[in-house]
């Protein structure tokens, strides 16, 4: 889409200091100078990108999703979330999720769609999160946690697992934003048989 006056939106950067390195993110002080002319400095976290799998299984037990359930540190509470990780130097977000479905959850899938990418938090955040979904999963084999990882998987509706997102263990926005990723794919494929029987 084109926008009238986005020229008196944009801001320019001077540049950027670190000045915290964690394990996981950096968080950077970025300077930047406003449409008007003047400065200011903002802090922004840099991290690489994520990504999260939506492993779907249609079967005579029914239309469900794969699931996990860990521990979050942050929030001092166990989450049930897609199964999801860091994306690694090199690696596509397709590679990413194959990875990440079969070390968290044992399954492998015959195939992985790439539904979009976004930014978790444009506020604050640099880096990106893409969905992908998986389908056509094989029987699960033994998970591959790291050693500090600990996750149970299951199996569950998928519409409960919609209709879930925002009370009880469902609290993780990213996670959130999935079935709106699912729904948008799910709703295209019905579109393009509509068009083209």
């Amino acid at each position: 889409m084109n926008y009238k006056n986005d020229d008196k939106l944009i801001w320019y950067p001077n540049g950027s200091e670190c000045l915290l390195k964690t394990r996981v993110f950096d968080v950077l002080s970025i300077n930047e100078t406003a449409p008007d002319g003047s400065r200011g400095d903002y802090v922004a976290v840099e991290a690489p990108d994520w990504v999260l799998v939506i492993p779907e299984i249609s079967d005579g037990n029914g239309d469900d999703f794969v699931l996990v359930r860990q521990w979050r540190h942050a929030l001092g509470a166990l989450t049930t979330e897609f199964p999801g990780g860091v994306a690694d130097s090199g690696e596509t977000y397709e590679e990413t999720a194959a990875r990440e479905l079969e070390e968290e959850t044992g399954f492998r899938a015959g195939k992985i769609t790439l539904l979009g990418v976004c930014n978790p938090n444009p506020a604050l955040f640099c880096n990106r999160v893409a969905f992908c979904l998986a389908e056509n999963l094989d029987k699960p084999g033994a998970q591959k946690l790291d050693d500090d990882e600990y996750v149970t998987c299951f199996r569950m509706n998928r519409d409960d697992v919609i209709s879930g997102f925002g009370s009880g263990e469902f609290v993780h926005a990213l996670i959130g934003t999935a079935p709106a990723m699912y729904m948008r794919n799910k709703a295209g494929n019905t579109s393009a048989k509509k068009q083209n029987p």
